[in-house]
């Protein structure tokens, strides 16, 4: 949360040119605080769908202890479900167009079980762009995920995903390159991120779109805003993930190339498993290729416990500057995205 200049110190000041955020004490009391309503537009599929729920609702939570926050999961109608999800969504989500009445001060917007390079495959596509239209003109910022990243980049920007050959993914070490926004602010410089995609918009795309790069990797471009700032995040990793995702996912890879579904066994993830996790693994798929044992003797448990998390705070720190900054300027009626004062072209002053 912002600090008050109540008096005329000088640090007040500096920090502020610092990039610290600094609040006059007559905008201080003229901002009204009251509780974030946050929507969260769940695309994954169902064996991911309560997970996603989970693991972005710890995020924000984590992010801050001080602020009250409402969250809205909704999902597509165009997204085929199962009985039990359809049976989950149905009781505890609301519905696109009950999210339009209600309003929201921000929106996240999940990732999606799509390989293919060409979104407009997707079942879902006219229905994801009509939201990412409605949000642009009624939420104050947009966070947006891996899949949500690359179609808002092709629905506004023209900017299409490219298919990377191979499936890149694992806990990769990132550098922030623009250190003066505030989504970064106290943030680590270097910092470690998973990804999870086959799929990539390259830094040269993102630079194509006016859009500002923030932080990137060996594997691409993790953090970026749009052109004004703020009113877009992208994400192109997954800093929601918990420590056992990316082991979960490698499960699930094992489960298909055992049905057939994937012709090779899964590689490891790139800097996730340690040497013995590794060597425990291979002694599961030597005793599998001889028929020994089955996906129900996956050593799960074994190798959960060996697991490190090298991400989760720096990704708490980015979503409370991200919850902060939408504070900052997002009006008191949630069906009007900014303060009569903020200029929607550059909504943070930058």
């Amino acid at each position: 949360m912002p600090l008050i200049a109540h008096s005329s110190l000088p640090s007040f000041e500096r920090l502020e040119k610092q990039g610290e955020t600094i609040l006059s004490k007559e905008r201080a009391a003229h901002q009204d605080i009251r509780e974030l309503h946050i929507g969260l537009l769940n695309m994954m599929p169902d064996s991911a769908l309560e997970a996603t729920e989970r693991q972005f609702f710890r995020l924000i939570g984590h992010s801050n202890q001080v602020a009250q926050f409402y969250i809205h999961p909704f999902s597509l109608s165009s997204i085929e479900r199962g009985k039990d999800a359809t049976k989950h969504i149905k009781k505890y989500y609301k519905t696109f167009d009950e999210i339009k009445l209600q309003g929201l001060d921000a929106l996240i917007i999940t990732g999606a079980n799509v390989t293919d390079p060409d979104l407009r495959l997707a079942p879902f596509y006219n229905e994801l762009r009509e939201v990412v239209d409605w949000s642009y003109e009624n939420v104050t910022s947009t966070l947006c995920s891996c899949l949500a990243t690359h179609a808002v980049l092709e629905f506004k920007y023209s900017q299409k995903r490219v298919h990377m050959g191979e499936k890149h993914w694992g806990v990769f070490p990132h550098k922030v390159i623009d250190r003066s926004h505030p989504l970064v602010k106290g943030v680590n410089t270097r910092f470690d991120i998973p990804h999870s995609r086959f799929n990539d918009v390259s830094e040269a795309q993102f630079e194509k779109a006016n859009a500002r790069v923030l932080a990137k990797s060996a594997v691409g471009v993790h953090l970026a805003v749009s052109p004004d700032l703020f009113r877009i995040v992208f994400f192109q990793g997954h800093p929601e993930y918990d420590s056992i995702s990316l082991l979960k996912e490698y499960k699930r890879e094992v489960a298909l190339y055992l049905k057939g579904i994937c012709k090779e066994y899964p590689p490891f993830p790139s800097n996730y498993l340690s040497p013995q996790s590794c060597a425990i693994l291979n002694e599961y798929k030597t005793r599998l290729d001889a028929k020994n044992v089955s996906i129900k003797d996956f050593p799960e448990s074994l190798i959960a416990k060996t697991l490190d998390n090298t991400w989760h705070d720096s990704a708490s720190a980015i979503i409370n500057n991200w919850i902060g900054s939408v504070y900052q300027i997002t009006n008191e009626d949630i069906k009007l995205p900014f303060m009569d004062s903020v200029n929607p072209l550059n909504p943070l002053n930058l």
